[in-house]
């Protein structure tokens, strides 16, 4: 059997606000800090152990993971960082109140463009600033790679084959894989070890800072997952971030 724990960050100072953030690239809240701290102890105190960690070219992503390693006392291990597991690129809506967007659009449409499988949200110019080819941490990747806007269906098509070439190879040879990343990237990931359906990844909502353990069997299937959480506050941070696309 092969472990492989994955960890949304915590709450970003823009979730705080609740804005639409992507691929912007803002910091933990105090909340979120907190949030990092936990899960590293939480998964002290269950004897989870790594060997090497996975997270993405941001910024909350990466300052969640320092925390995880800290409170497991494995600063050390080696460390991989890949714009391929970055949040879903959200367009011109990075930086618009989620609320505001949902009272002028409609939760319809903002429920579309937040949880649909294939309909992304309106692109950036590629002149606007926020274009990630325009951006430093972005500069060694070829800019035809990189998005101005993404569907869940687009950030599958770039979270999995990162899964399958770089972490899939190092988990069969026993080593222990941690994962720190985003709500998106981490549903395109569970979307794939599930095989679920277009219309049953719209209702999936990854909580921020909560380990999510799944086991494979020796064919490198998932036969299992859980989250280090009891049910009922599990439950209560799904809806938390569910809720976020409504208007009130």
């Amino acid at each position: 059997m092969h472990k492989l724990v994955l960890i949304r960050h915590g709450e970003s100072e823009w979730n705080k606000l609740n804005l639409f953030t992507g691929w912007t690239d803002v910091d933990l809240s105090a909340r979120g800090v907190k949030e990092a701290a936990r899960a590293g102890k939480i998964l002290k105190e269950q004897d989870f152990d790594f060997d090497v960690v996975h997270t993405s070219l941001l910024k909350r992503a990466i300052h969640r993971m320092n925390s995880v390693l800290f409170e497991l006392d494995r600063e050390w291990l080696p460390i991989y960082k890949s714009w391929r597991l970055n949040e879903r690129h959200y367009g011109a809506l990075q930086g618009l109140n989620k609320a505001e967007t949902a009272a002028k659009y409609g939760e319809d449409q903002v429920k579309i463009w937040r949880r649909s499988y294939n309909c992304p949200p309106p692109a950036l110019e590629a002149d606007d600033p926020r274009n990630p080819a325009l951006q430093a941490q972005f500069r060694n990747i070829d800019p035809k790679n990189l998005p101005l806007t993404e569907s869940l269906e687009l950030t599958v098509a770039r979270a999995v084959p990162y899964f399958e070439e770089k972490i899939k190879p190092a988990m069969e040879e026993g080593k222990r894989v941690l994962i720190v990343a985003h709500g998106n990237s981490i549903r395109a990931l569970v979307k794939y070890f599930d095989n679920l359906a277009e219309s049953e990844i719209v209702g999936v909502n990854i909580p921020t800072g909560v380990p999510l353990v799944y086991e494979f069997d020796d064919k490198m299937k998932a036969i299992k997952n859980y989250y280090l959480m009891d049910e009922e506050e599990l439950k209560k941070q799904m809806e938390a971030v569910a809720n976020q696309g409504k208007a009130k």
